[in-house]
């Protein structure tokens, strides 16, 4: 007995076992199963959910959970707070579960932070709460008095809508010993009351008899149902109505159209007269089917009230009933079956569904949760989801009919901010019938772009001068993102402009991209800044780009000229200079030249000479672009032989600036007559206020100079001719010596003018034009070979020349007169390669030099014949003049100053020529007193 006992107990461990497996089984999959009674109140405890599925009562508040079910009814709600399900409102089970005897109400759970689905089954178990009905409470039998004992009559059923031991479980009748009740069992297993004459009649005895028929179920309390039953006993009437078919099967589709006839009853009776009238009724029909069927009660045709709904009821069973005025009858069964027609479309609920996502969210992110039915059968009833391909989204199977819209790969604010996904749903019938939900779905930005400038580099022209906080230009940049990712700020990089940080000089604003200039900029000292402007969004982290901006200074007219020269000569003054022209000038002939520059730059620097007043208008003329100042014509003997000359120099710009220079054209032979005027013209000058100080202190020097070269000259002419009278009266120690070796002041100065060029300045090119004088050949002494009969020296007596032999001069003063020639064609090989017309390898003596009238005329005799012969010692005092007036000449500004290398070459011929002669004769006077002293 212990055994058996021990046994019993292990199975039912086994049979715990197993049933726990299943509900964890159950749980792991997200599927959970709960009963409860009906008729419960509002807020009634189903089930502890949290539990069940081990979720976080935390989780549950803060991501949201909710039930959901596919009828348009919730019946069930979920408490946050507790995690339990409990009932939204009261339950009936007769009325959710007609007909059925398991009633299973579906709905799940969705968890929104985890996207996560749960199926729960909530069985509603029946209580006693309806007792039995009868369709009729009241019914009338006819019966014959010819009825035999132990004829049956069908009573209408009770109808219980409690299931189980809570249904119609049996009936009882009372009232006459005539009639009994027997209950007989259907296929289907349903009770079917029949009563059953246990009594002949006899209508003499009772005419009417009165029972009642109670119907009872099997609940605690038992509920019970009546129902009258009155039997009329007719007269006797031999022949019941027959119907054709004991069951009439008809199958008709749920598209059939209202007043449509179903099927016709046809039944048949052999009575004649009223016994054999036939009249049709319903013997037995549900509620449901009493809606939609209607009987003819001649005709026997049934047909439809309303529309069939294949989801509402696929088949229809009734039982019919024909009988005659003798109220015999038969009874017939008629059975509808509905067939399905694809006229539901699928049904798409979003369960659950986000409305905005992040454009950096990963691939397979769930943003919407989906329920999908139809209420068709079969095909019909498949379903098949798609979302269009356009978007970045597709759907995965989640559960049974669930679908999880999820992202197909990354998004990307910046090409789309919002999205509304169209989910379809197809069933599969023919025609196919298909439904559609719009998912609205905004997309969250984040800082992926960094912000764009709206051209690669910016430039602007800035022009000088110009005020302080003035705006240069402004730069754009659009970040593609949104919000606070897509503000941009600006400002500069680091950089110096002449040691200068760039930020003194130019700033920008945050906001706008504005770029202001802080100083006045001078294009004479800054031509280009060179920035980079950064464009920085307020993402975080921050996004930023760079852009170059190149600001030009435009040149403005705010420099006048400057003149170089005639320079200045005292601050305050007008410009003034002295030149000297000859009296035997050709027209065109060059007397100055006007050289100013101008600090600006292109149309603004162009410089333009005009002659502005003038002593002599027709006189002198000046370039136009040259600024060189030349002879109109050839002067007269009564021009005055002073001129001054106001040079006005403009520029290009707009307006127009410009200068002015005062040149003072002395109209001489010489440097002695140069003098003379500018010193008889010096006194009135003062008072006039024409010329300034400086001028005054330099006419002076040269006076004083000239002065001193008189002195010196006249103090040499005494001692030579003091030395030629102690020399014996027949030394021919100069015989032989050519006049042409003798240089004056007008050769030097046609030596010297012959290096005047023309000079074009520019302050922007940073080229210099040099052009040669177009006139000038080359303007160089001439080298004359010796004559074949050497001329008489100054002071030289004739018969003492007519008497010295050939070859009376000493051999040192042969070489030099060599050496002194060798140093003269030096001079012509210089002079030519200056003046640019003989190539080297060419320059041979003067004989390019010979062919040009520059070169005639410094062949002509620069001392008369009178001057060679009045003293002896003129010689002596050629070659220092020539050396001490090349010196003189060639510091002024129009000499050599163009070309110093030259200069000095001419210098330093002329101090070699006079040292070699210095030798010379002082060696032939020392010999000259030896023979004397003898």
């Amino acid at each position: 007995m212990c055994a058996a006992t021990e046994g019993r107990w292990g199975r039912k461990q086994r049979a715990l076992l197993c049933c726990m497996l299943v509900a964890a089984w159950e749980a792991a999959w997200g599927q959970l199963r709960y009963s409860v009674p009906e008729e419960l109140p509002k807020g009634s405890f189903v089930g502890d959910v949290a539990k069940d599925l081990a979720l976080q009562l935390a989780a549950l508040r803060d991501r949201g959970a909710r039930v959901v079910s596919a009828d348009r009814t919730q019946y069930f709600a979920l408490h946050a707070n507790s995690g339990h399900l409990v009932t939204a409102e009261r339950l009936d089970r007769e009325q959710l579960c007609e007909g059925v005897q398991r009633c299973v109400l579906r709905c799940e759970v969705i968890v929104e932070g985890e996207m996560k689905v749960y199926r729960i089954e909530v069985e509603i178990t029946d209580i006693n709460d309806n007792a039995p009905s009868f369709r009729e409470t009241e019914k009338e039998l006819r019966m014959s008095e010819m009825t035999a004992p132990g004829s049956r009559f069908s009573l209408s059923k009770a109808h219980d809508p409690d299931v189980g031991v809570n249904a119609l479980q049996s009936y009882e009748v009372s009232g006459d010993e005539h009639f009994s009740l027997s209950v007989q069992a259907g296929a289907d297993g349903e009770k079917r009351p029949e009563l059953v004459l246990a009594k002949a009649l006899d209508r003499e005895e009772a005419a009417f008899h009165e029972l009642v028929l109670r119907a009872m179920d099997g609940g605690e309390p038992s509920r019970t149902g009546t129902a009258r039953i009155r039997v009329s006993v007719l007269d006797a009437n031999d022949n019941a109505p027959v119907f054709s078919q004991a069951v009439y099967a008809v199958r008709v589709p749920e598209d059939v159209p209202v007043g449509s006839t179903l099927v016709t009853l046809t039944a048949t009776d052999a009575d004649d007269g009223l016994n054999g009238d036939v009249k049709y009724s319903f013997k037995e029909i549900s509620t449901k089917a009493s809606k939609v069927l209607d009987l003819d009660p001649k005709t026997g045709s049934i047909r439809m009230l309303r529309s069939l709904d294949f989801e509402e009821g696929d088949s229809y069973e009734i039982e019919v009933q024909a009988h005659d005025s003798g109220e015999l009858f038969h009874t017939a069964t008629v059975s509808i079956s509905v067939t399905d027609v694809n006229d539901n479309a699928p049904e798409i609920s979003v369960r659950s569904a986000l409305n905005e996502i992040s454009e950096d969210a990963p691939s397979g992110t769930v943003v919407a949760l989906l329920h999908v039915q139809d209420r068709d059968s079969g095909a019909n009833g498949e379903v098949r989801c798609s979302v269009v391909e356009s978007v970045p989204f597709r759907l995965e199977r989640a559960l049974d009919n669930y679908y999880s819209v999820v992202t197909a790969r990354e998004l990307d604010r910046e090409e789309v901010s919002e999205y509304n996904v169209t989910v379809w749903a197809s069933d599969g019938g023919s025609p196919s019938l298909r439904s559609s939900a719009v998912l609205a779905l905004r997309v969250l930005d984040v800082n992926d772009n960094a912000p764009v400038f709206a051209e690669a580099r910016y430039s602007a022209r800035l022009p000088e001068n110009n005020a302080e906080g003035a705006l240069v230009l402004t730069v754009r940049a659009w970040d593609a993102d949104w919000g606070q990712n897509a503000r941009v700020r600006y400002r500069l990089a680091e950089g110096r402009v002449r040691g200068a940080p760039l930020s003194s000089y130019v700033s920008v604003q945050a906001e706008t991209g504005a770029l202001y200039a802080l100083r006045s900029f001078d294009y004479e000292e800054v031509r280009e800044v060179g920035l980079w402007v950064r464009a920085e969004d307020g993402g975080a982290p921050a996004l930023s780009s760079n852009v170059s901006v190149r600001l030009l200074i435009v040149d403005e007219n705010d420099n006048a000229p400057q003149v170089l020269y005639p320079p200045a000569a005292a601050a305050g003054a007008g410009w003034t200079g002295v030149e000297l022209a000859p009296r035997s000038a050709e027209p065109g002939a060059l007397v100055a030249k006007v050289v100013a520059v101008d600090a600006d730059a292109g149309q603004n620097a162009w410089l333009s000479y005009e002659l502005a007043k003038a002593t002599e208008p027709g006189l002198f003329r000046v370039g136009l672009h040259s600024g060189e100042v030349r002879t109109a014509r050839s002067p007269l003997a009564r021009d005055a032989p002073r001129h001054s000359l106001v040079v006005v120099v403009k520029d290009q710009g707009r307006p127009a600036l410009s200068a002015t220079a005062t040149l003072t054209v002395v109209l001489a032979e010489g440097v002695a007559e140069l003098l003379s005027e500018l010193g008889s013209a010096a006194a009135p000058a003062e008072p006039a206020g024409s010329l300034t100080r400086w001028l005054v202190l330099a006419v002076a020097a040269v006076s004083c100079l000239f002065l001193a070269f008189l002195l010196l000259l006249l103090a040499l002419r005494l001692r030579r001719w003091r030395r030629s009278q102690l020399l014996p009266p027949a030394s021919g120690a100069l015989r032989g010596v050519p006049a042409s070796h003798f240089v004056g002041i007008d050769g030097v100065r046609a030596f010297l003018h012959s290096y005047s060029h023309e000079v074009s300045l520019t302050a922007d090119s940073r080229k210099s034009q040099r052009r040669w004088a177009a006139d000038s050949c080359c303007n160089t002494l001439p080298a004359r070979p010796p004559p074949d009969k050497a001329a008489p020296l100054l002071g030289e007596d004739a018969a003492g020349a007519r008497g010295a032999p050939p070859d009376a001069l000493p051999n040192e003063f042969d070489l030099l007169l060599e050496e002194e020639e060798e140093l003269q064609k030096e001079a012509y090989r210089l002079c030519a390669v200056s003046q640019g017309n003989v190539p080297r390898r060419r320059v041979n003596g003067d004989r390019r030099c010979r062919e040009c009238s520059a070169g005639r005329r410094l062949r002509a005799p620069l001392f008369t014949t009178e001057e060679r012969r009045g003293r002896s010692g003129a010689l002596q005092l050629a070659s220092p003049a020539t050396a001490r007036l090349a010196r003189s000449l060639y510091r002024r500004p129009c000499g050599l100053r163009v070309a110093p290398r030259y200069g000095d070459e001419l210098q330093r011929v002329g101090r070699a020529g006079e040292s070699r002669r210095r030798r010379g004769l002082s060696q032939s006077g020392m010999e000259a007193g030896a023979e004397a002293r003898a």
